[in-house]
């Protein structure tokens, strides 16, 4: 993933729409692990509409920031292949 915060939102600009899995830091040695649609960006946090089957709420919001200090990791996927399309390790 870019290295600024600047660089992380036209990245997820331009993946607007996109299937994603995120990887979230819960606390207390937790990992939370959610798949969705990457919904909508804003200047300060970006939204991800959750895949309703496994999961109790819609939507989630993370900053910009979240992505940077990896906090949250994205992982995009090709729908109709299921290849990782773009993906932080």
């Amino acid at each position: 993933m870019p290295k600024t915060l600047t660089d992380i939102k036209r990245s997820l600009d331009s993946n607007l729409g996109k299937r994603l899995m995120l990887k979230a830091n819960g606390g207390r040695r937790k990992t939370i692990e959610r798949s969705g649609i990457l919904a909508e960006t804003y200047p300060s946090v970006f939204v991800i509409e959750l895949d309703q089957e496994e999961n109790s709420f819609e939507r989630v919001s993370y900053s910009y920031a979240d992505v940077l200090t990896e906090t949250v990791q994205l992982t995009f996927y090709d729908e109709t292949t299921g290849n990782i399309v773009l993906g932080q390790q």
